[in-house]
């Protein structure tokens, strides 16, 4: 079997994005494990190829503090300066998209989609993204299962990290919270709030303002995932539905 993984890209545009933030995450968030990216084309990216598996739910709270430490690492190292609301820039002019305006433009789009019943619905939405737009800013990078690798040395190795923005800290937490209950079924209050836990000990490692995710918050973040979410529920893997909470909320958003 080969010791490379080739990735394309549909222009040159998404390659060199891809790039730029597989580098920005091997400098600014180290406590990410990162495979080494070997070969840069127009279209293609050569990564060394990592066997392992998927993240399960016995390994929430390793994740979820593994996301911790590299939130507040790249806090420390270039995002204390950066607003949630303003895109931020590389060292070579680009952007790094902020959290509010990508999630905006997708929570309009659900509501075009059918994902949404009608425009109270898509203004409940709007005003809870508003809500949660607050504290340092950390970075999201999609954290679902198979965005991870379990290699069989027990490592966590973080894979497709094509697309990054700005979010508040806890976002991608509760991404990951979301994906492992789509994917595997529900999770225990007590496992969700191990994860918690596990995530803010290592965020409160880099300084002891950074903010705490608590499960109010969390819930938050779940509710806009479960919406930004809702047009990928029955593929790739994600073959469960929402907790009955979550449920209960987005449907008095309706």
């Amino acid at each position: 079997m080969s010791n490379r993984f080739t990735k394309h890209y549909t222009d040159p545009e998404r390659t060199a994005a891809a790039v730029r933030h597989h580098r920005w995450l091997a400098e600014h968030a180290r406590p990410l494990k990162l495979p080494a990216l070997q070969m840069i084309g127009p279209r293609s990216l050569t990564f060394e190829r990592i066997e392992g598996r998927p993240v399960r739910p016995a390994d929430f709270p390793r994740v979820a503090a593994m996301l911790g430490d590299a939130h507040g690492a790249a806090w420390t190292s270039d995002l204390a300066t950066a607003t949630l609301h303003t895109p931020h820039l590389f060292q070579d002019g680009t952007v790094f998209a902020d959290y509010i305006g990508p999630r905006h433009a997708a929570l309009q789009r659900r509501l075009e989609q059918g994902y949404l019943p009608n425009r109270a619905a898509l203004r409940t939405m709007l005003d809870l993204l508003e809500k949660t737009a607050s504290g340092p800013c950390a970075f999201y990078k999609d954290s679902n299962p198979r965005n991870f690798i379990i290699t069989t040395d027990g490592e966590i190795v973080t894979v497709d990290t094509d697309d990054l923005s700005l979010a508040p800290m806890g976002y991608d937490l509760a991404k990951l919270t979301a994906t492992l209950q789509l994917t595997y079924g529900p999770l225990t209050s007590k496992a969700i709030n191990t994860a918690c836990d596990a995530y803010n000990q290592a965020l409160r490692r880099h300084g002891p303002q950074l903010d705490a995710t608590d499960r109010d918050r969390l819930d938050d973040f779940l509710a806009l995932h479960a919406v930004l979410t809702a047009p990928y529920l029955g593929r790739n893997g994600y073959r469960h539905s929402w907790p009955a909470h979550i449920r209960l909320r987005l449907q008095g958003a309706s």
